[in-house]
């Protein structure tokens, strides 16, 4: 059994406080732990490989790995060394280093779906540069976007209407995703004015079971974009990498015209890609989309190394494997303990919800007792493993679930 964790956090409380006093709300967007069960840490004092460790000194085998971008695990050595070297030479510069063409190059021969590729900082730059390029090349306005799909923080997209005009989303038409007849409504909304469709790489809603995409509706979306010369966005900034190093829908056959990459890219370096058919080129050279931060020479070699790691060893197999294991043993004790659960999504990304469970108080106490084991799982958002998981901390983690599960089925 995992060691008793000191559950009262009273360093990371401390912190708390003098945040509150210079930082709105204590935290901004997602890693605020605030609409989380208590437990959960704010602050972080270090990491490496699976491990991630709070300011009280309890460390935890991670399942959220920064939310996902590191791929390979917390300050993988062979990354992080491409990346101290490249300092020493050129980060920011009056332009880019040499790497900016060294990783187009080899994002391009990496990912079916690409010709060309432009990079950025992070998931909102890159899904909102994909409809820039869109509406370039179409000179129309609408957007198909499925409902409750998360593809950034910008206005256009943001999960929290605070601040957010009706004109920021006006040119959007929303559909049920995976639902062929509803897409087909939103495009006959759009009339002769659509510009393109931007779908995740599965559904990745937050506190719904996930949702494989349905090979007809991805062939749907295809046939609509080509029928009306719109444009199909894949948006694989949550999944990219992760189901396949090609592209994640590259084993459903349908390519994308356009592709939003981040999180994993860099392994945990900032960094975002927009990658796209030969056909938007022209338009993709004519928007002005720039950041001062967007060529840092330091994250494109985190890049190139985190790239060629998953070229040179089959970080998907690996990462599906461990997930399978962590997953059917999962279900093996909550059914030894008569608790009800779902599992969902691809094995790699996957997410527990406890059924019968409204207000996920149910869901809140199971991770609150794998955090007291030394388990960091996230209650209704999809989780993550890295190239850095090992058989042994699936063991563990199973020595955890049998402990919390347990405690389950006698309070509820």
């Amino acid at each position: 059994m995992n060691k008793q964790h000191n559950t009262k956090l009273e360093n990371d409380l401390l912190l708390r406080k003098r945040a509150e006093a210079f930082i709105p709300g204590g935290m901004w967007g997602h890693m605020s732990v605030k609409k989380l069960p208590f437990g959960y840490p704010q602050f972080f004092s270090k990491a490496k490989d699976s491990r991630i460790w709070d300011l009280d000194g309890n460390c935890y085998i991670d399942f959220m790995c920064g939310y996902g971008p590191n791929i390979l695990g917390y300050n993988n050595a062979d990354v992080d060394q491409a990346v101290n070297e490249q300092r020493k030479k050129l980060d920011l510069g009056n332009g880019p280093s040499a790497l900016v063409v060294d990783l187009a190059e080899k994002i391009t021969t990496l990912v079916d779906s690409a010709d060309w590729a432009l990079f950025a900082k992070n998931g909102t730059d890159a899904t909102t540069t994909c409809l820039t390029i869109s509406r370039a090349a179409t000179g129309k306005k609408k957007i198909l976007v499925a409902k409750g799909s998360y593809h950034g923080s910008a206005p256009w997209c943001t999960p929290v209407a605070t601040g957010v005009v009706e004109e920021d989303i006006s040119n959007l038409i929303f559909f049920e995703y995976n639902d062929s007849a509803s897409l087909e409504d939103a495009e006959k909304k759009a009339g002769a004015d659509l510009a393109g469709i931007i779908l995740t790489a599965f559904r990745h809603d937050v506190r719904k079971d996930q949702e494989l995409p349905k090979k007809t509706f991805l062939q749907k979306a295809r046939e609509i974009c080509d029928k009306k010369n719109a444009v199909l966005i894949l948006d694989d900034v949550r999944a990219g990498f992760r189901l396949n190093r090609s592209g994640s829908w590259f084993d459903y056959g349908v390519k994308p015209d356009l592709t939003a990459f981040s999180k994993a890219i860099g392994n945990g370096y900032p960094l975002s890609a927009v990658v796209g058919v030969d056909k938007l080129k022209q338009a993709a050279s004519e928007i002005y989309v720039t950041g001062s931060f967007w060529c840092n020479a330091s994250s494109m070699a985190a890049s190139l190394k985190t790239l060629s790691i998953i070229e040179e060893i089959d970080v998907v197999a690996h990462i599906s494997h461990l997930g399978n294991k962590l997953r059917t043993g999962i279900d093996q004790i909550a059914n030894n303990f008569g608790v009800e659960i779902s599992q969902s999504g691809p094995s790699q990304m996957p997410l527990i919800l406890f059924e019968h469970d409204n207000d996920f108080s149910k869901g809140s106490k199971f991770v609150q007792y794998l955090l007291s084991k030394g388990v960091y799982f996230h209650p209704w958002h999809n989780m993550f493993l890295s190239l850095a998981h090992t058989a042994e901390d699936v063991d563990m983690t199973l020595d955890a679930v049998e402990y919390g599960m347990k405690k389950i089925s006698q309070e509820f």
